[in-house]
């Protein structure tokens, strides 16, 4: 995750490291979750960069110290 290697991740290493998962449900490659790429069929459309806010949101919640950078002890911790 941490791409540059100095010790603690920035918010564009998190969304790079954990946007596989849209990448991998997007069957068809066109940038946005139909009901039918999603787990149960029935979650509203997700665009990729609802999906990037998403995770810009979940980062800011686990950056305790608001730095803004995890480290490693922030990313073991479950988001407040």
């Amino acid at each position: 995750m941490d791409s540059d290697g100095d010790g603690r991740v920035s918010v564009a290493e998190y969304q790079a490291w954990m946007l596989y998962a849209f990448e991998r449900m997007d069957a068809n490659g066109d940038g946005r979750l139909d009901p039918g790429e999603q787990p149960g069929g029935r979650a509203a459309l997700l665009t990729r960069e609802a999906y990037l806010a998403r995770l810009a949101e979940r980062f800011n919640r686990q950056d305790a110290n608001r730095d803004g950078y995890l480290d490693a002890r922030e990313l073991a911790a479950p988001p407040l």
